[in-house]
């Protein structure tokens, strides 16, 4: 078992990283109330939800559940609403515990629903995707999506703990696998060339999901998110760089629909397009943008722009993106692998050269 700490004073929390499944004394220490509600979804409840349940209720706790449809296209109002349903139907007060059991969606809504229950209540993330493990349920970003743009809706909500266990995704499909292999590498682009270098050398023992490549590669992801938290819980300067890729990406998941793509699909397709503008703008080589294409297309990941997609349409959703300020959009570029940084030195034309080098 690894332990990595999001140190927030007195809002810190640990993440653990190894068999937190089949260890539930850890789970019960972290949920100091009598009365869980978990939510999931239709996916993950046959899976994991009655060996939590079970576990729960086997310390006298009062557990119900909320089971929700899968997928981003339910990433809602209208679907946390069910949250709200099922909390007020019961009803629930303050000193309810609600646990998000399931990927990133499940982690952002849940933390939502925490956030805005009677004015706050506290949860815990157990999160099922790779996806989850190194990114979304780290650093307290919650929220829903609206069709005008993605995680509009929202609030920072940080876990009283995280539990992964990377034995869950035994049972993840290889297409969601990679897609969290996208953030995962996103990590080592903004943040450590060293560490890109090992998702070079370990790819193949990491999507063989060999244990020791596999926490290693979480728990240096989770190390370094937590990091950059630490230093910028509200994302007013430094945590901003953790969206690398992500306007290009958005972009493609709010013109494509969401689900079309994949988030990480998306943010992969993101990184490509960032990282080909920094060598554009004289940032860094032709050759480093091409070394992390070629890394995310090892990853079976997307490194083309969708078909019929047209630079018009990505400049229409970029400025809507919660990083446009008073009408500048602001991108995340690399100064060179393994630092990014966040500006609004460039032109339209800058953007647009770009754009219409991967529209076609």
């Amino acid at each position: 078992m690894k332990t990595v700490t999001v140190a927030l004073g007195d809002r810190s929390y640990p993440i653990y990283i190894g068999d937190c499944l089949s260890t539930p004394e850890l789970l019960l220490k972290a949920i100091p109330h009598l009365e869980v509600m978990i939510v999931t979804n239709t996916t993950v409840a046959p899976l994991y939800l009655n060996k939590i349940k079970q576990a729960l209720e086997g310390a006298n706790k009062s557990v119900e559940a909320v089971v929700l449809p899968d997928g981003e296209q339910h990433k809602t109002l209208d679907t946390i609403n069910l949250i709200f349903d099922a909390l007020l139907e019961k009803p629930y007060s303050r000193k309810v515990a609600l646990v998000a059991l399931g990927g990133g969606v499940i982690g952002d809504m849940t933390g939502f629903a925490a956030a805005s229950y009677q004015r706050g209540v506290d949860f815990i993330q157990i999160p099922t995707t790779l996806l989850s493990q190194v990114d979304s349920s780290v650093g307290g970003k919650t929220g829903v999506n609206h069709r005008l743009g993605k995680n509009m809706i929202g609030a920072f909500k940080q876990p009283l703990a995280v539990f992964i266990d990377p034995a869950v995704l035994n049972t993840l499909p290889k297409k969601e696998f990679a897609a969290g292999f996208a953030e995962i590498i996103k990590h080592g682009a903004l943040h450590d060339e060293k560490y890109l270098s090992y998702l070079e050398a370990n790819i193949d023992a990491i999507f063989a999901l060999e244990s020791n490549a596999l926490i290693d590669a979480i728990s240096k992801s989770c190390e370094i998110k937590a990091s950059v938290v630490t230093q910028d819980e509200t994302e007013q300067g430094i945590r901003a760089t953790l969206n690398f890729g992500h306007t290009f990406g958005h972009a493609v998941e709010t013109t494509m629909g969401y689900g079309t793509y994949l988030h990480g699909e998306a943010v992969a397709i993101g990184m490509v397009m960032a990282a080909h503008m920094s060598a554009q703008l004289g940032y860094i080589t032709a050759e480093d943008a091409q070394r992390l294409s070629q890394l995310i297309k090892r990853a079976s990941l997307p490194v083309e722009s969708p078909k019929g997609m047209t630079a018009v349409q990505y400049v229409d959703a970029m400025y809507r993106d919660k990083k446009v300020d008073s009408g500048t959009l602001k991108l995340i570029l690399l100064k060179r692998l393994g630092e990014a940084f966040v500006t609004s030195d460039f032109s339209k034309e800058d953007l647009l050269r770009t754009l219409n080098h991967f529209c076609h």
